[in-house]
């Protein structure tokens, strides 16, 4: 499904300006993320502390993204979604200026989570309703270069407040409001909605998804339960002595990293196949979670937070790429919801193991744990696509014309109404 505006810079309308959206947001959120672990040690937490926040935060709110995405497949509608989503993390950033304990953070970061949670998996199916499907690994690297460059402004921006205008981190949590009430004004005006029609024949369950999906997410479970909170990244790297007002600076240099390499990536990946980003992706993490737990010096530590914006160009995009390509049309917000709440419950555990290890054991011991998690999904994303080409996880609706991941269709488009396209109500399975 295309829109009829016409493109701008190459692009469906959609995905440039739900990329613009995620730019603002990102922005006022990272602004914020970078500073917020300095922040949460001045007002006493533990390192334990700061994981349990992440965690509960993430993992509490994610559930809601199973719910958006099963709802938004239900009424036919993304943008409302995004609309309160986006709109709520407007509403709570100037509210971390009232914080004066650990606590008040857990509360305002489980609200503000909540509008991710409304918003994320609409959101990706609303990108991945915009554009072929063949189209599907460039737009959602744009995507992810648009959040990531939200990203870099960020915490750029709480690095020259810190060092140069010296302004404490209130101020800093009240300015960075500014950029998501733009975000919001973005949707409400540009954004078109962009879900496919209805159908009533087809009832929307969680059995119609195929399996593949699910062994899928998986892998996703074991990676991200290494995966901590980056928080603790730059947690480590305030051990090595450098000025507080240059951590935000370093956080930025992973996020330019991924930004310049997101959109060739994508495009690579359509070109290439997801699977063989994905896993050189896993490798790259394992090793960098390693050396961040081996070293603690911070020339090393620039190169690995470029190393960490290389995993994250690698291994993002191809990831909503391949449920894209997975899971049918009228099924990705579910699928969508599905995969970001498995992202986000996780997190609890993962975070909440990092903390642990990092105030009982070592600084090292949750990037060594990390670094472990990451080489097990690799070996079980390989088991993943040998198993793809050894046809063990063709699906069954082939005579359907179901198209299966690596398969392209002829004519490059899955909507229903093109000839040879007909949607099918056969379950998939391995």
């Amino acid at each position: 499904m295309k829109t009829e505006q016409g493109k701008i810079l190459g692009l469906e309308r959609n995905v440039f300006f739900t990329g613009l959206t995620s730019f603002f947001t990102d922005t006022t959120t990272k602004m914020i993320y970078s500073v917020m672990p300095m922040f949460l040690m001045s007002i006493g937490a533990s390192k334990t502390t700061i994981g349990l926040i992440e965690g509960i935060a993430e993992s509490t709110a994610s559930l809601i993204k199973v719910i958006s995405g099963y709802w938004s497949d239900k009424i036919g509608k993304n943008k409302p979604f995004m609309l309160i989503g986006y709109g709520i993390t407007a509403l709570v950033t100037p509210l971390y200026a009232l914080v004066r304990l650990p606590v008040h953070v857990l509360f305002f970061r489980f609200f503000e989570r909540v509008g991710k949670g409304l918003r994320a998996a609409p959101r990706d199916s609303l990108i991945s309703g915009s554009v072929a499907r063949l189209e599907a690994g460039k737009n959602f690297g744009f995507h992810k270069a648009m959040d990531n460059s939200g990203a870099i402004i960020g915490p750029l921006s709480a690095f020259l407040l810190l060092y140069f205008f010296r302004l404490d981190f209130t101020t800093i949590f009240l300015l960075a409001a500014i950029p998501s009430v733009l975000g919001v004004i973005t949707i409400a005006v540009f954004i078109k909605e962009a879900k496919a029609v209805k159908s009533a024949t087809e009832r929307i369950s969680f059995r119609r998804l195929p399996r593949k999906f699910y062994f899928f997410l998986s892998i996703i479970f074991v990676f991200t339960l290494g995966n901590s909170a980056d928080a603790f990244l730059l947690v480590k790297t305030t051990e090595t002595g450098i000025e507080k007002a240059y951590i935000p600076f370093l956080y930025m240099i992973f996020n330019v990293v991924s930004v310049l390499l997101a959109v060739p990536i994508g495009k690579l990946s359509d070109k290439i196949g997801r699977e063989r980003l994905i896993i050189p992706g896993f490798l790259l993490f394992a090793v960098t979670y390693f050396l961040f737990g081996h070293f603690n010096s911070i020339s090393i530590f620039i190169g690995l937070f470029v190393m960490y914006g290389l995993y994250s160009a690698l291994v993002d995009g191809s990831q909503k790429a391949m449920i894209s390509d997975i899971v049918k049309k009228e099924m990705r917000g579910t699928g969508f919801g599905i995969y970001h709440a498995i992202l986000g419950i996780t997190l609890l555990p993962a975070s909440l193991i990092a903390g642990l290890l990092y105030d009982k054991v070592s600084s090292a011991a949750p990037f060594y744990f990390g670094s472990v998690m990451a080489l097990i999904a690799t070996a079980l994303m390989i088991l993943f696509t040998v198993a793809q080409k050894s046809n063990k996880l063709k699906p069954a609706a082939k005579a359907n014309n179901e198209r299966c991941y690596g398969t392209p269709e002829k004519n490059g488009n899955d909507d229903p109404n093109v000839k040879g396209n007909k949607k099918s109500t056969t379950t998939l399975i391995l």
